[in-house]
């Protein structure tokens, strides 16, 4: 009821037409403030592809402004995405398929590959399907716990589906 006009137009650099239906800007998180990117704004798509088959993502505020590509690897779509306090950007991507049913995965992904015009890519650290407590994991966030430990929280969507669950998942990221 009390819904307001945007305070401000952001203009995501990717060419609307790249951005195919319900594949469109997934991940949206800023960088470290003290950080190579100075808190700039980061967007990733889920799976909207270039033309050598890798995923549109964007800076789209910040000192180093402008569109770049995530390799993209198998077939996972990206959901979800924080920067870690090092710089580097941590992916959530799934796959799907009536075969193998859900599939997911954490990707780090190297924060100085993401640069303008530059594609983005890094290492898998996890991989899971459904031999393990997944499921349609969509939402991830990165905290520092009272501690020191760097935690990763993950949580699923259901879709109103009696064959999906709301999940909470919480682990800590080892630095090596």
């Amino acid at each position: 009821d009390n819904m307001k006009a945007p305070f401000k137009t952001l203009d995501y650099l990717v060419p609307t037409r790249e951005l195919r239906q319900n594949r469109g800007f997934e991940t949206v998180t800023h960088a470290n403030p003290h950080g190579q990117h100075e808190g700039g704004l980061v967007v990733v798509s889920e799976k909207s592809l270039d033309k050598a088959g890798n995923i549109y993502a964007a800076i789209i505020e910040g000192p180093r402004k402008g569109v770049f590509t995530v390799k993209r690897n198998g077939d996972f779509d990206i959901t979800d995405g924080a920067f870690l306090p090092d710089g580097d950007l941590l992916l959530l991507e799934r796959s799907f398929s009536m075969a193998r049913g859900v599939k997911m995965r954490l990707r780090r992904i190297y924060g100085e590959s993401i640069e303008k015009g530059a594609v983005a890519d890094g290492p898998v650290l996890m991989e899971a399907d459904m031999g393990y407590q997944i499921d349609n994991m969509e939402g991830l966030d990165v905290w520092t716990r009272d501690d020191g430990a760097l935690t990763v929280s993950l949580v699923s969507d259901d879709n109103h589906s009696i064959l999906q669950r709301n999940l909470y998942l919480e682990f800590i990221l080892h630095q090596d």
